[in-house]
């Protein structure tokens, strides 16, 4: 009898579970730069293949959609969240902006239902995975203070903070369940980006106060539905990794390579770990050796199942569509040739 195929979708969840698959998925986690297309615009790349979903058959990758849930109301719309970065101040200041980032009458937006309704089908059919990411409980205050007054007021207005981060969770309880009444996510990550080239920008008593309180409740909340959760933050992670697991977070993602992060360490260290990324981009603009080095380092934690090897976060422009080749090449050798 002819073995059914692997979809797409059960690739990518069998590697998330540590389960055997035929081969690693093969994806561009993050949407590329601008810039990097605007640079492959001017070296072939046809205009037809914009936006990321075309780009991703174009490259022969493994199709998967990110969904960014930030709703609001009509009055102020999602895509103005950012513009009001520097706004609140005071407890007065979140009083009148708070009706329209939580709106009783409106969780998802329209958009991002109807698209879910248009890939229903795809993703039930296992062609394309779906991934919704929330705003964390580090990144929410700073988008509503400002980076600079976000760091003094776990120190000046820590009451506003808890406020801010219970409200928000609030909310996106409420988004969970009418996101997976539609379509439920293969996985989640949150949207933190606390941490840097250096290590955390909090310490682990800040984090057991501000932000372990709200993922104790978030957390268990998408487990319900059986998604794995990932702490999405930049720059060198080691140190945060014990926190966010004793905190029920499943893995991280992109595992920045140049900030220091070893994913085959950490697997030694965390077996249990999800990851995704660790792929130093900033090796892609020096050609197939440096490359297949790049991949060759990732080999064991490949191996060990509860990983996918990709970008550690966007392709940059200084990437050519020659270079992209040959990391396509590499990628697609590595992901068949070394898998749980």
């Amino acid at each position: 009898m002819e073995q059914k195929a692997v979809t797409n979708r059960e690739r990518i969840n069998n590697i998330l579970n540590f389960k055997p698959a035929d081969r690693m998925p093969e994806i561009e986690l993050m949407e590329w730069w601008d810039k990097t297309i605007t640079r492959w615009s001017g070296e072939g790349l046809p205009e037809t293949t914009w936006p990321f979903l075309n780009i991703v058959p174009y490259w022969g990758l493994d199709l998967h959609r990110q969904f960014w849930v930030v709703s609001s109301s009509p009055e102020l719309g999602s895509h103005k969240i950012k513009e009001i970065n520097a706004y609140v101040r005071t407890q007065e200041d979140y009083d009148r902006i708070r009706p329209f980032i939580y709106p009783e009458d409106a969780v998802l937006d329209n958009w991002i239902e109807d698209e879910l309704l248009e890939i229903k089908a795809s993703h039930d059919a296992g062609d394309i995975a779906v991934w919704m990411t929330l705003y964390g409980y580090f990144w929410w205050p700073r988008v509503l203070l400002g980076i600079e007054p976000h760091l003094y007021s776990f120190f000046e207005q820590p009451e506003l903070y808890h406020r801010m981060c219970k409200d928000q969770m609030e909310f996106q309880l409420r988004i969970i369940e009418e996101f997976c009444s539609v379509l439920k996510p293969d996985f989640v990550s949150i949207a933190e980006d606390m941490s840097y080239n250096q290590g955390p920008m909090i310490s682990e008593k800040m984090f057991d106060e501000f932000i372990a309180p709200y993922y104790a409740e978030i957390i268990p909340a998408l487990h319900k539905h059986g998604m794995k959760v990932l702490v999405d933050t930049d720059g060198d992670v080691t140190m945060l990794v014990p926190w966010l697991l004793k905190s029920g977070v499943d893995g991280l993602l992109p595992m920045e390579r140049r900030a220091g992060v070893d994913v085959c360490r950490l697997r030694e260290l965390y077996p249990e770990m999800l990851m995704i990324g660790g792929f130093d981009k900033t090796v892609m603009q020096k050609g197939e050796e440096a490359m297949r080095k790049e991949f060759e380092y990732l080999v064991p934690a490949m191996k060990s199942g509860g990983f996918i090897p990709c970008i550690d976060h966007q392709t940059p422009p200084d990437v050519s569509m020659d270079n992209y080749r040959i990391y396509r090449k590499l990628q697609e050798e590595f992901c068949g040739k070394y898998h749980p």
